[in-house]
């Protein structure tokens, strides 16, 4: 059995969005920064591997089953599936007011 190979894209918002994670938590600690932006790239990375591990983005409207949502460190991490790349959407604190889209 061979297993599919996903690309990992990070669309520009999901980019900008660990930035200013990265940059808030350094105010307080460089180190628990780095930690927390190497850990969200790296389970981002995983996904190549099986994707569907997650459950569904149950803030996406009429989903069809291809965005999916993780949760690292209180962060939620929202993507997308499609035939061969894998989109992160979004990055943000799961404080925040989730958006429904």
């Amino acid at each position: 059995m061979v297993k599919k190979k996903y690309k990992i894209i990070w669309d520009e918002p999901a980019r900008a969005q660990l930035k200013k994670i990265h940059e808030y938590i350094s105010k307080d600690s460089v180190q628990n920064a780095q930690k927390v932006k190497s850990d969200i790239i790296q389970v981002a990375k995983s996904l190549c591997e099986n994707p569907e591990r997650f459950p569904l983005d149950k803030y996406k409207d009429d989903n069809d089953g291809s965005y999916r949502a993780l949760n690292k460190h209180k962060y939620r991490v929202a993507y997308m599936i499609l035939q061969n790349e894998i989109i992160i959407l979004r990055v943000r604190s799961e404080k925040q007011e989730p958006l429904q889209y």
